[in-house]
């Protein structure tokens, strides 16, 4: 379970980090002191329950919760705070619990147990890919680790084909600069496919990399990315591009022309 928790006092956010992880010692707590921060890690990693204070550095958390709402519908929002007098507008724009500090680990758990909304069991069935920056894989708001780098350059290559089938020599001619697709260099090259099958196959998503006659592909549909995000207009995708695509791999550099240029245009 992935738990944000956000206080813009220093000494406030660490006792409720402490509270936080002795009623729920196996969720991951992530601390925010400012709003901005928060949702902007909101938008590349899904989380459960968020506990906000009620004004943070001059700004609602009313509005802050709302925000989030935004990016992560499902998220259930529980408002701590000293004020009673906010009780009213956080159960209008249907909060999911209200606790009055101090807090204690035992109201944390009857809070969480009686959500309105429940935490759903059911795994995040995406994973989410970021293209923006450095070119990592997520799935439940953890990294996905990959055995061999050539397997995580592989995947994000067919990322950056965007769906469209790529030939195995393609891909070696990718990878391998030197331009040599021998008996030997097919041989490594079915290895790392192999090897990256396997590391998707243990989350469950060996079926996101689509094989055919002509060579390999991505199952769009089972994946949430930037910059999928960022060609289909949605404002919060376009907002994260901040002139960085896959800076990883020598391949991609040429892309943030295009993307500059799209960007500019909205």
């Amino acid at each position: 379970m992935n738990i944000l928790a956000a206080d813009d006092e220093k000494l406030a956010l660490s006792a409720l980090v402490d509270t936080l992880k002795e009623a729920m010692p196996d969720a991951t707590i992530y601390p925010f002191q400012y709003a901005n921060d928060l949702l902007e890690f909101a938008k590349k990693t899904p989380c459960d329950i968020a506990f906000l204070d009620i004004e943070m550095n001059g700004e609602s958390g009313i509005e802050v919760a709302k925000k989030l709402k935004e990016k992560q519908k499902e998220i259930g929002i529980i408002f701590v705070t000293g004020h009673s007098n906010y009780a009213l507008e956080a159960f209008q724009m249907h909060a999911n619990g209200y606790l009055m500090k101090p807090i204690t680990p035992e109201d944390v758990k009857k809070e969480v147990e009686h959500l309105r909304k429940p935490v759903t069991k059911e795994k995040d069935k995406k994973l989410h890919v970021q293209c923006f920056g450095n070119f990592e894989v997520f799935f439940e708001g953890k990294a996905v680790e990959f055995n061999r780098s050539k397997s995580k350059e592989v995947f994000a290559y067919l990322i950056h084909r965007n769906g469209a089938v790529v030939t195995t020599p393609d891909i070696a001619g990718i990878i391998w600069e030197d331009g040599i697709f021998g008996l030997s260099r097919q041989k490594q090259l079915q290895t790392i496919i192999s090897d990256l099958r396997k590391s998707l196959g243990a989350l469950g998503f060996e079926d996101v990399i689509v094989k055919s006659k002509l060579g390999l592909s991505i199952d769009k549909s089972k994946i949430d990315c930037d910059l999928y995000n960022f060609i289909k207009g949605d404002v919060d995708a376009i907002n994260s591009y901040l002139g960085e695509y896959m800076i990883n791999y020598y391949w991609a550099e040429f892309t943030t022309d295009y993307l500059d240029t799209v960007k500019f245009k909205r």
